[in-house]
């Protein structure tokens, strides 16, 4: 897949911003960073996060996980499957795009293959014929793109109701919203309905990794944050550790 000149200029005006944002945001963020001898330099904003973070699981235990738990015992697990394929291939679209802005060349073949078959195929994605085939997903978001070309992440961040993220990886938020197909579907009802069910699908797939994660973890805001930020970098990294503990571009 190329990508015409247009949508380079976007990738590069857009990288621009990011730089400038995460620099200026690390600073504004680092002159009002939690001190102590715990604080973590990756968060500085913990405080406020950690708000953010508690206004989300409000959000949580009153509205997304008692809908996604009607939601999953109302429907079929077949049905299930269906959304969540359907899903999966809208996204394949915007990960083929990052795939593409990181000159994997195999990886955005493949993902052009699975948008392509499972879209004609498999009903517009509700079913994974690719997948079943052997045609791998390479999921890829703007985030990862710009950490690819050397975009440094930024603080940590807790996003209202997006939850965890960065500042590198919010400011990249826009570009993705742009590419996705669903954002254009009209009248706004249908949009609407779209992210809704998006929304509570997703949820109603992690609502046993919430369960265990509320079982499991001393303290969930600590735990959920360093396994984002570690896998963040990992997925930046395509499963490579320098052994700096930096979040450096892959080679």
């Amino acid at each position: 897949m190329k990508l015409n000149m247009s949508e380079w200029n976007l990738f590069k005006v857009a990288a621009r911003k990011a730089g400038s944002l995460v620099t200026a945001g690390s600073m504004a963020l680092l002159s009002g960073c939690a001190t102590g001898p715990n604080a973590n330099p990756r968060d500085p904003l913990e405080p406020i996060n950690r708000e953010v973070s508690k206004f989300n699981e409000g959000l949580d235990s009153v509205l997304l996980k008692p809908a996604a738990t009607v939601y999953k015992k109302a429907m079929p697990s077949l049905v299930r499957t269906g959304v969540s394929n359907f899903f999966n291939n809208i996204s394949d679209v915007v990960s083929t795009i990052n795939n593409a802005m990181q000159l994997k060349a195999e990886a955005t073949g493949e993902m052009v293959i699975r948008v392509s078959f499972n879209t004609v195929f498999g009903f517009g994605g509700l079913f994974n014929l690719a997948g079943e085939l052997g045609v791998d997903r390479h999921p890829e978001d703007f985030g990862q793109t710009l950490g690819y070309w050397g975009v440094p992440s930024g603080p940590y961040l807790v996003l209202p109701l997006l939850g965890p993220s960065t500042v590198r990886d919010a400011s990249a938020l826009w570009v993705d919203y742009k590419y996705d197909v669903t954002n254009y579907r009209d009248p706004i009802q249908t949009r609407t309905k779209l992210g809704v069910l998006r929304i509570v699908n997703g949820r109603a797939n992690l609502l046993n990794l919430g369960t265990m994660l509320d079982e499991a973890a001393l303290d969930k805001y600590s735990f959920t944050r360093d396994a984002f930020l570690q896998r963040r970098r990992s997925l930046i990294l395509d499963g490579e550790d320098p052994g700096d503990g930096a979040d450096a571009t892959p080679k």
